[in-house]
């Protein structure tokens, strides 16, 4: 696989995170998500997120149990701050992904000779809103050489200086635009089109974005 992340906070210490870790050497683990507001304090906690989503995957637990298990964390912190998270588990002999989105944007996905589209998967309550909720999951199948891209909001809600969104039109069409480049040259390519639509006016949002190019196994 090949894999890319940037993020350009709005201010100087943002609340958003992503992260990309090997669980073993067959399953790659991927989180986007986005804490409620900025600063210190939402640093501190999107820190409490990060570990635990990672320590709990990390266990073998199941992207839905992961949700379940970080939220019950998380509502027991005495901050009224909350998150969304995308969390999938990639096989990397098969391409099948397990994921479960907590009130995340949707992932967008382009299979092998196809076009990036919208993955609109069920969203389950964000994390930190209420202790005892259950998430559910669902699966994905990439195919060699498919790609998947995830971002938080701020790449469809960056406005220009009409009070414009940027919004998810213009972001497909921006990826669909740098399909057959790199996971790299993809992130590039939209935040280009971000930075030209948005043109003087200030960015408010984190624009926060990963792309994964599932490669597959090598033949024998």
């Amino acid at each position: 696989f090949d894999i890319y992340a940037s993020m350009t906070p709005a201010r100087e210490v943002g609340g958003d995170f992503y992260d990309f870790f090997l669980i073993d050497e067959d399953h790659l683990g991927l989180v986007m998500a986005d804490v409620s507001d900025k600063g210190v304090p939402a640093a501190l906690y999107m820190m409490s997120a990060k570990i635990s989503i990672s320590d709990f995957a990390m266990m073998g637990k199941s992207p839905a149990e992961v949700l379940t298990a970080v939220n019950n964390v998380l509502t027991r912190n005495p901050s009224e701050m909350f998150v969304t998270v995308w969390v999938g588990v990639l096989d990397l002999r098969t391409g099948e992904m397990a994921a479960a989105n907590a009130g995340h944007e949707y992932p967008i996905l382009m299979q092998p000779g196809g076009s990036f589209e919208l993955v609109k998967d069920k969203h389950g309550m964000i994390l930190g809103g209420m202790e005892g909720i259950r998430y559910r999951q669902y699966t994905l199948q990439l195919k060699p050489g498919a790609k998947l891209f995830l971002y938080t909001d701020g790449v469809p809600e960056a406005n220009n200086e009409h009070q414009k969104f940027f919004g998810l039109d213009r972001t497909l069409e921006a990826l669909n635009g740098a399909k057959d480049g790199t996971p790299e040259e993809i992130l590039k390519a939209v935040h280009g089109a971000v930075n030209a639509f948005a043109g003087d006016a200030p960015q408010f949002d984190d624009l926060t974005m990963m792309c994964v190019h599932f490669i597959g196994q090598e033949s024998k």
